[in-house]
């Protein structure tokens, strides 16, 4: 089905079925947001990302990081990671993003993309160390992006913007019945940082 974007009310979910997704819009100012964005990319320990693809260790050009509660394991595409002590700024962001949602989170996955051209292909988070139809809070920093979603059987595609400082949340029985993705493009030319709270279930 052709893709629409979604023009909806902040906070209503954009998903038509099958799934709960709330995009609060910008939760910090640009001022605020762009200063989060520098500290975020000196502070953090990013590592360019590694997936496992058919017996081969593929390296990424973006970076990822992994910060929890404890050093929770986190395990995707056959790459085991260990969560590092929250930073200062860190814990900071997950308590704004704690209060503006209600919810409660232990770890945060962190995506650095350098340019438009890095994005990340359609992909359920549904991984067995994560609470099951748990929510995630996606908090985005730096170069505004657009994200997709794709209903696993009827294809039918929702897209969103994702602005510099702004909050989207996926809860409930979302990451069982949609993909998600960021999509590259070569209009955009600057780094972006996505901050993914969640929960982990520890073993």
């Amino acid at each position: 089905m052709q893709s629409t974007e979604s023009n909806r009310v902040p906070h209503s979910n954009i998903l038509p079925y099958e799934g709960c997704v709330h995009y609060f819009g910008q939760i910090l100012t640009e001022t605020e947001a762009d200063a989060y964005f520098e500290t975020l990319l000196q502070t953090i320990a990013w590592q360019h990302d590694q997936a496992i693809i058919f017996g081969k260790t593929i390296t990424t050009k973006c970076k990822v990081a992994w910060y929890g509660d404890q050093a929770f394991e986190y395990t995707y595409s056959h790459i085991h990671k260990y969560a590092l002590p929250w930073t200062a700024e860190l814990r900071i962001l997950k308590a704004l993003v704690e209060a503006e949602t209600g919810e409660t989170f232990n770890a945060c996955l962190l995506n650095l993309y350098h340019s438009g051209e890095e994005g990340m292909a359609w992909h359920s988070d549904g991984e067995k160390d994560l609470k099951k139809n748990g929510t995630i809070a996606s908090l985005s920093f730096g170069a505004v992006r657009k994200f997709a979603f794709k209903h696993k059987q009827s294809k039918e595609k929702i897209d969103i913007i994702l602005q510099n400082g702004s909050l989207l949340l996926m809860k409930d029985t979302t990451q069982r019945h949609w993909l998600h993705r960021l999509p590259p493009t070569k209009k955009v030319h600057t780094a972006r940082i996505n901050l993914t709270f969640r929960t982990i279930v520890a073993s």
